[in-house]
């Protein structure tokens, strides 16, 4: 699924690549093609290669074609969510007894899937620092064949260099595997810094409006690609049309969206850095971050997500989540609406105990598009 454009902006890329007018009525979006099979011109002849809905369908078909363009990969895939997309990959590039290096700081979900079910399948993992080169490759071991990377991470908004990590995998004969949820494709390009897989969840900034929840691959290898589609064919947990159509839309106003996004969030994450109840901002556009560098080097800009540390522990965390108003308390992130949480007993409930474990008097910030006056002033109340 490899397509060529004249135009490489990723602004124009969002809207136009594949999304071709329909050759039957001329509408400029792609139809919901709600249908489960497929009249075929005689046995075996497939019209436009389709058969059955799960092995492909044209509105999936024109968002996988966009993924693919947006990324800058040889071969998009849409899934039903971003843990069937992950489930995809690994077992389409591991089998027992392989290894896996995986962030120290990463999603909870992702964390559970390698802990609690693809362990039970004879796969082998460990811990390491991604934004050490060093450290993780310390932790490769001659079974590892993938290092899985998450930058800006999630919730701890660490920064990865993902050029170095790419020349640590391959070294290795490892594939590097980068979680670009919270960049998006506008903020930070992966496969062009070397990575050999990028995942999303689609759920988040790419789908944009809180309205739909799905997954996606995008391979820089055609091989790899081809291999991911015949897994997502066997195993089925494909993105239906109209969660397609829903991403496709979401993804036209991605560019837009990006920067308004970063801009609140930087905004906010300042405020806070002054804020006197509060003892530490993770924000990647702050100076001081560790990871500034880095980060103002392979993104465009810095992210609608901020992560803070208060006075009081974890009580005064949770309180702070419990008093915002603009805010809405919930998890996910990535719309245009701003949600709050608190890691440690939502989205990451399930690393307590483990060394992802996220510090108790964390709160997470998916900073929205609204005025940012009144994302501040609610900030400001919450606090106290």
């Amino acid at each position: 699924m490899s397509h060529q454009h004249s135009f490489d902006h990723l602004e124009t890329l969002a809207i136009h690549a594949g999304n071709t007018a329909d050759p039957l009525t001329g509408a400029v979006v792609p139809p919901i093609y709600q249908v489960s099979t497929y009249k075929q011109d005689g046995v075996g002849g497939l019209r436009g290669g389709y058969e059955y809905s799960r092995s492909a369908n044209p509105t999936r078909t024109a968002l996988e074609e966009n993924l693919a363009a947006l990324e800058g990969g040889r071969r998009g895939l849409a899934f039903a969510s971003g843990l069937a997309a992950e489930d995809c990959l690994l077992r389409t590039l591991l089998v027992p007894g392989d290894h896996v290096v995986i962030p120290n700081d990463a999603y909870g979900g992702t964390f559970r899937l390698f802990a609690k079910v693809v362990a039970r399948w004879g796969v082998e993992w460990s811990v390491a620092d991604t934004s050490d080169p060093a450290a993780v490759r310390a932790a490769i071991t001659p079974k590892t064949k993938v290092i899985w990377v998450e930058t800006p991470s999630n919730p701890l908004l660490g920064i990865t260099d993902i050029a170095a990590l790419a020349e640590v995998a391959h070294s290795a004969d490892a594939r590097l595997v980068v979680d670009n949820t919270f960049a998006s494709p506008y903020l930070q390009q992966p496969i062009a810094l070397g990575a050999d897989v990028v995942v999303h969840s689609l759920t988040k900034y790419m789908g944009g409006h809180s309205d739909v929840v799905g997954g996606a691959l995008v391979a820089a290898d055609a091989a790899v690609g081809d291999d991911l589609a015949f897994h997502q064919n066997a195993m089925g947990a494909v993105a239906g049309p109209f969660d397609s159509w829903l991403v496709l839309r979401g993804i036209k106003t991605l560019p837009v969206r990006m920067d308004r996004h970063s801009a609140n969030a930087g905004r906010v994450a300042e405020m806070l850095t002054n804020h006197p109840k509060v003892t530490q901002v993770l924000y990647p556009g702050l100076p001081d971050h560790p990871g500034h560098e880095i980060a103002a080097k392979q993104m465009k800009s810095f992210g609608g997500m901020v992560s803070f540390r208060v006075e009081g522990g974890e009580a005064a965390a949770v309180e702070v989540c419990n008093r915002a108003r603009l805010f809405t308390l919930g998890e996910s992130l990535g719309g245009v609406e701003s949600l709050i949480e608190h890691p440690g007993r939502m989205t990451h409930a399930s690393v307590a105990g483990s060394a992802l474990e996220v510090p108790a008097d964390l709160v997470r910030l998916s900073v929205g598009i609204e005025a940012v006056d009144d994302l501040l002033a609610d900030l400001q109340q919450a606090l106290g």
